[in-house]
């Protein structure tokens, strides 16, 4: 089914309690000093539960709103019962929502990570098959994104990697046997910022010294020799010893898990 392409975003229910409140009152409330850039413009709304929700639920998109309206409040409007809270007093933005409707099927994490907000659309949440389908960002980066997914590659995007007090968000992160790629398509913003180069350089390097292989295309390598670009990819890929078998891993963690409950260590 084509459905028109509006303006949407995918938001995480931190908490088990929000969900019945959500249903019950349809509001969802984001902070507004981490709000993704298209908030105020998101005609729909789309929910991702983490592994706190259980087997049924956890790390999928399932459920989606549309957005009647915005405001912005305190925390404490929102949650009168929690006086004490240390953000009591922060602004949020609180999206009125219409009736909440399962989506025509499930949007999976193929890899089970946590997220916080997505823009998207509406057409992607009606036609996504995974997580990282669902991301409407630059298109520098989902050329270079199609363009892997051609090629058996299935990085992830906007993956966040935490460094000592130092956190960086990828544009994407192609997992292999032997270590891990970040991948980073620099736009023609990118070349206007004039401490772009010395930033990076701090990051490649705090990333390298941690054992992560880094390769970064320019927008003029992407969209006039793309098939080069894909080619040093997929040998990087190579010489890392292929990619990492995802599925395999993930069955073997739930393995351990499962082990270390029925033996009393979770």
């Amino acid at each position: 089914m084509n459905k028109p392409d509006k303006p949407a975003l995918v938001g995480i229910v931190p908490r088990k309690s929000l969900w019945p409140m959500i249903q019950k009152q349809r509001w969802y409330h984001i902070p507004v000093k981490s709000a993704p850039r298209n908030v105020l413009g998101a005609e729909y709304v789309a929910f991702y539960f983490p592994p706190a929700f259980g087997k049924k639920l956890k790390y999928q998109v399932i459920y989606y709103a549309s957005v009647l309206n915005i405001d912005t409040v305190k925390r404490i409007y929102l949650f009168p019962g929690e006086p004490k809270h240390p953000r009591k007093d922060e602004d949020y933005y609180q999206l009125h929502l219409g009736e909440i409707k399962k989506l025509p099927h499930p949007i999976p994490s193929r890899r089970w990570r946590r997220i916080v907000h997505i823009p998207t659309s509406l057409q992607r949440l009606f036609t996504a098959k995974e997580i990282n389908d669902l991301y409407d960002t630059s298109p520098l980066e989902e050329k270079m994104y199609r363009a892997l997914k051609r090629e058996g590659v299935n990085p992830e995007r906007q993956w966040y990697v935490y460094l000592g007090n130092q956190t960086y968000c990828l544009d994407f992160c192609i997992f292999c046997k032997k270590a891990n790629i970040d991948l980073e398509c620099d736009g023609e913003r990118y070349h206007n910022m004039p401490d772009a180069y010395t930033k990076d350089r701090l990051r490649n390097n705090q990333l390298t010294s941690f054992g992560w292989h880094i390769l970064r295309f320019s927008s003029t390598e992407i969209y006039r020799n793309l098939r080069n670009c894909i080619s040093t990819v997929k040998n990087t890929i190579y010489t890392l010893r292929g990619l990492e078998d995802w599925e395999k891993e993930r069955e073997e963690t739930s393995l351990i898990r499962s082990h270390r409950k029925v033996h009393g260590f979770l």
